[in-house]
């Protein structure tokens, strides 16, 4: 059997993926959570009822044409990060997905964390298998979630030490209310991007830090008055993402300088951002995944689950 499952039922998007070991090929169905227009997310209540909706769906299409008798094993994201506590509600519907088709197809379930499947995803769609192996920094950029870890991989995921954090708004989160300033549609990212790439004007910006920790609410703020002084959408979105570019590039040195010169993989929907991920990968020379991998998705759990399995190491 060479075939391994993956799922992960994030509060932003219902995902399921096939890993082939045989053929290094990675199958992937995945779906937003709808969110009415205006609003910011949802509620943990009504992201479980549209994951209990769509699973099906998605599952249904990802095995079509599949010889389900090939599924060695289904892993699955249990909680958000790999610590002691972590806990969302809309996880469960995927564990519990991951539990019935254990038992139904008496294959073994293996449980991850959602931030080691995103950590997995950009090793896996960059090629850098090799940091399984090897210390490195990891960001994990999204609505949910703005930190830097120590990460070290073993051969069935990560251990994942918080090194840096954002105090208030996640970076996904104030992307996202300056983008409902601008009239955009929730989530407002790929939007706010293309709104932004329309801009000619010169944007200075100056995120502060405290240690290595960056605050990012001030960039909503900002964003208000300059729309209060009339100034046009296009640069109200450059200056959005360049405020949220700088954060977290003063992150980043001030993670080189007291870790020193490690390895750096950026994770996470805001990562897929090719203004900040161009910069990044100039100046870092860093790991990003690529765009299909870099929002939420079940591929890194899928891998995670053949590493398991298998005992693999290198």
């Amino acid at each position: 059997m060479s075939l391994y499952l993956g799922v992960d039922t994030s509060n932003y998007t219902t995902s399921v993926a096939l890993y082939d070991s045989a053929t290094g090929e990675m199958r992937q169905r995945k779906q937003l959570l709808p969110v009415r227009e205006g609003q910011l997310g949802l509620r943990q209540s009504d992201a479980v009822f549209h994951h209990t909706a769509q699973l099906h769906a998605l599952f249904t299409e990802l095995v079509r044409d599949c010889d389900t008798k090939q599924i060695a094993a289904v892993g699955a994201s249990t909680r958000p990060r790999p610590v002691s506590g972590s806990y969302m509600p809309c996880f469960t519907v995927g564990e519990n997905t991951a539990k019935i088709l254990s038992a139904a197809l008496q294959i073994p379930l293996a449980p991850f964390s959602h931030q080691e499947g995103h950590i997995a995803a950009a090793l896996f769609g960059s090629g850098r298998l090799d940091l399984f192996n090897r210390e490195f920094i990891a960001f994990h950029v999204s609505g949910g979630t703005t930190e830097a870890v120590l990460a070290k991989g073993f051969d069935c995921g990560f251990s994942c030490e918080m090194i840096a954090k954002t105090l208030d708004l996640n970076a996904g989160q104030a992307i996202d209310r300056v983008g409902l300033m601008l009239g955009l549609r929730f989530p407002c990212g790929a939007q706010l991007e293309q709104l932004a790439l329309q801009n000619a004007q010169p944007i200075k910006t100056h995120p502060k830090l405290k240690g290595s920790d960056c605050c990012l609410s001030g960039v909503e703020n900002l964003c208000q008055k300059l729309i209060a002084e009339g100034r046009d959408k296009p640069y109200v979105a450059a200056f959005c993402l360049e405020y949220v570019r700088q954060a977290l590039s003063l992150m980043t040195d001030s993670l080189l300088e007291k870790y020193g010169r490690l390895p750096l993989v950026y994770a996470g929907g805001v990562m897929s951002n090719s203004i900040i991920k161009n910069s990044f990968t100039e100046k870092y020379n860093a790991s990003f995944a690529p765009p299909v991998y870099s929002a939420d998705n079940a591929a890194g759990i899928a891998y995670l689950c053949y590493r398991k399995m298998n005992h693999v190491h290198a």
